[in-house]
């Protein structure tokens, strides 16, 4: 790759940019055929970005559905296996074909410009990891026109073994953890690579944005932990289809030995679709409270103590399987402590805002959003922890409520913070404040109707996976208004897509550094050039952009005293 060499001073890159010719990204764009063949870091974001959002739309409507069938007793919307077969496809999109790839996409697109770099380490890599990803989707999709999968996100054995259930929707399935995994892993290692060895001059480890070390951290997770579940769909498959007897008790085999490996990667696999959205938040807290961020190195150091022990707790989602006390005792003492790194960040956070020149844009909204609901989920969590309480509410709709405390309120509301504070540097173009707020407010208030009201369903008895349920039971009240929370839910994401396509035709122009953030993607213009940066500057300091903003501002002022 071509080099660049430091000048004495900075100057913005907002210029006439001098053509840098390298073997490391695309050159200009040649239309569609151009978006097919690209390796260039931000193209792939983009990518990432769009069709994880059009996986979205589809795991909202699939979500809408379920609930629309559980909104009053007795409801024939959807029949038994039409409702098991929308679960799957549900649960199983939001975790595999959302969550995970849009914060592949963003990665792609941020930690490249935060660090300095003119591209990701191996660009050809970049691009197989995204067609990939769009394979394992375009291949799970396709079972609708056959045999949808129906054993719910986790498809536990035996009942996803041959004959329990012998149509193809499992296979598709298992090709699909198994194509997203392999996308995965080679973006976790691209991730890491880029990170480790093509930070700006003066960027060492203690300089890193807290963005890239929540990628850093998730990176180490996926190497651990997709192996592993791709190791056990591989003994269902054969299973399934070649005779042996590894998952199904029946013929010697173990259920539980699934349910250990999934869990495995199941349980770290909820930190890594949480860990990227805190390095949003904090990204997005100094910015906006106009002050540093409160314990940088306590929160880069959680990150990686998060990674740590997210491998230690896996058993806690199966504290109804007859483990020992001394496991059970342990696994709960364990996922207790995880609660201990998570925090030290929440306090933190909660630090930066503390006296800060408060700035209320949508980015905060969504950020302050997090916070609250976030802490709300983690009680929650700490309450299942305790596998007396847990051993009461399992697969009860008190789950599936902090479930989704936890990833909707978590993953979601730093997606949308990530969203709106770095599409202007994206695109060029400012999104509607005035559109993003109230998108928000039907986003927090939709959420808080859906969800919250779920915890007392689960108390009350409601088990989950059910498809009806009759007006005895007492939970039509409760089922109506999480009904209707889902489509407000709904309805604000809607608005934020809509004021995506309003604001890339009709957005208010984006200066390169709108938010006057602290990182180095502010420092290049908006969308940033194919090369990224004209000239890279030297870091000094955890917060680059405030730095050279001073200089700046300190030159200027001894020129016009010179004048």
């Amino acid at each position: 790759m071509s080099t660049v060499e430091q000048p004495a001073t900075v100057r913005s890159t907002t210029a006439a940019a001098p053509e840098i010719k390298t073997d490391r990204v695309s050159g200009p764009s040649r239309g569609f055929l151009d978006w097919l063949s690209t390796t260039d870091h931000k193209r792939i974001g983009i990518l990432y970005l769009v069709t994880s959002f059009a996986f979205m739309m589809l795991g909202g409507v699939e979500a809408l559905l379920m609930r629309t069938q559980l909104a009053q007793a007795n409801l024939k919307v959807l029949d038994p296996q039409t409702y098991n077969q929308i679960m799957t496809m549900h649960g199983t999109t939001m975790v595999f074909l959302v969550v995970m790839p849009l914060w592949a996409g963003f990665s792609n697109y941020i930690v490249p410009l935060q660090i300095g770099a003119r591209d990701m380490a191996f660009p050809r890599l970049n691009a197989l990891s995204y067609w990939l990803f769009l394979a394992g989707g375009i291949v799970f999709y396709a079972s609708v026109f056959f045999t949808p999968p129906e054993a719910g996100w986790t498809a536990y054995t035996p009942l996803s073994t041959g004959p329990y259930i012998p149509g193809n929707g499992t296979d598709a399935w298992i090709y699909l953890i198994h194509l997203t995994g392999i996308a995965s892993l080679l973006g976790a290692v691209n991730v890491t690579v880029t990170i480790a060895h093509m930070r700006a001059p003066g960027m060492g480890w203690s300089r890193i944005p807290l963005f890239c070390w929540s990628m850093v951290a998730q990176a180490i997770m996926i190497l651990l932990t997709i192996p592993v579940v791709a190791g056990a769909v591989t003994l269902m498959l054969t299973d399934r289809h070649f005779g042996t007897c590894f998952m199904s008790p029946a013929c010697g085999g173990s259920a539980l030995l699934y349910q250990h490996l999934f869990w495995f990667f199941g349980h770290p696999e909820v930190y890594i679709m949480i860990l990227p959205a805190f390095g949003v938040i904090s990204e997005v807290l100094p910015v906006f409270a106009r002050k540093p961020i409160f314990g940088y190195r306590a929160i880069a150091a959680s990150s990686l103590g998060i990674a740590f022990l997210s491998m230690l707790v896996w058993a806690h989602h199966m504290f109804a399987t007859p483990l020992t006390p001394v496991v059970l005792a342990f696994f709960m003492l364990s996922s207790m402590a995880i609660a201990v790194p998570t925090g030290v960040k929440i306090l933190n956070w909660i630090a930066t805002l503390f006296h800060g020149s408060i700035n209320a844009k949508v980015p905060l909204y969504f950020a302050v959003g997090f916070l609250i609901l976030f802490t709300l989920g983690g009680i929650t969590g700490v309450m299942l922890a305790i596998f007396p309480i847990d051993r009461q509410v399992t697969d009860t709709y008190f789950v599936v409520a902090h479930f989704h405390f936890v990833l909707v309120a978590g993953a979601v509301s730093g997606i949308m913070a990530a969203l709106y504070y770095w599409f202007p540097k994206m695109t060029g173009r400012m999104l509607s404040e005035r559109l993003g707020k109230i998108s928000f407010w039907m986003q927090f208030v939709g959420f808080l109707g859906t969800f919250l009201i779920q915890h007392t369903l689960g108390l009350s008895g409601m088990p989950r996976r059910i498809y009806t349920y009759g007006a005895e039971k007492g939970w039509e009240v409760e089922n109506l208004v999480s009904t209707v929370g889902a489509f407000i839910l709904g309805i604000g994401v809607l608005l934020t897509m809509a004021n995506v396509i309003w604001s890339l035709r009709c957005g208010q122009r984006a200066s390169p550094d709108p938010w006057k953030g602290n990182t180095l993607e502010w420092f290049t213009a908006s969308p940033p050039p194919v090369h990224n940066f004209d000239v890279v500057p030297v870091v000094r300091s955890v917060e680059p952009m405030r730095e050279i903003r001073r200089r700046v501002a300190r030159d200027q002022r001894t020129t016009e005293h010179h004048r």
